[in-house]
Formats: structure tokens, C-alpha cells, sequence
């Protein structure tokens, strides 16, 4: 674990969305970098694509970025990383 420095209006950012979807500041900053690491991964996916993704990976075992799941177009898979 390590320390990320992020600026006041992308904390307060995470507190809002964290507030309104029920989840602490650092859960909505884990689920948005995941959700962009992935969409730099897999540019062709859309967010509903990506969701679906990380729904699958967890249905899976519950793999750390959701990148030993097939995206639902069939493309890219890659390595598995994470916990179980």
C-alpha cells in the first residue's frame, strides 16, 4: 500500500460520488482507477462494456483489475493478477 497525493477538487470529487454510491473516498478512487486502467486497456470497450467486465471478474474469484476476463466482444485477454 502507498500514499497517492491527489489535488482538493479530485478529493472532494471522490467524497461526492463516494457519498452517493456508498462507498468510502478510497473504494471510489480504486473503482475509477480500475475503471480507467481498464479503458486505456481495452479502448474499443465502452463504460457499460467495462462494467460488465469487472462484474464477470468478480463472478470469476474476484480478479484485482478484471483482466483475466474476456471482455464481452471477445477480444483481448490477458494475464490474471490480483487476490481471491
Amino acid at each position: 500500500m502507498g500514499i497517492v497525493k491527489i489535488s482538493d477538487l479530485m478529493h472532494e470529487n471522490l467524497r461526492v460520488a463516494g457519498a452517493a454510491l456508498s462507498r468510502s473516498i478510497n473504494s471510489q478512487a480504486e473503482h475509477w482507477m480500475r475503471v480507467g486502467m481498464l479503458a486505456e486497456l481495452h479502448p474499443e470497450l465502452d463504460h457499460r462494456e467495462i462494467c460488465q467486465m469487472l462484474v464477470r471478474a468478480e463472478l470469476a474469484g474476484g480478479v484485482e483489475i478484471a483482466m483475466a476476463v474476456t471482455p464481452a466482444n471477445g477480444k483481448a485477454r490477458l494475464p490474471a493478477t490480483g487476490r481471491r
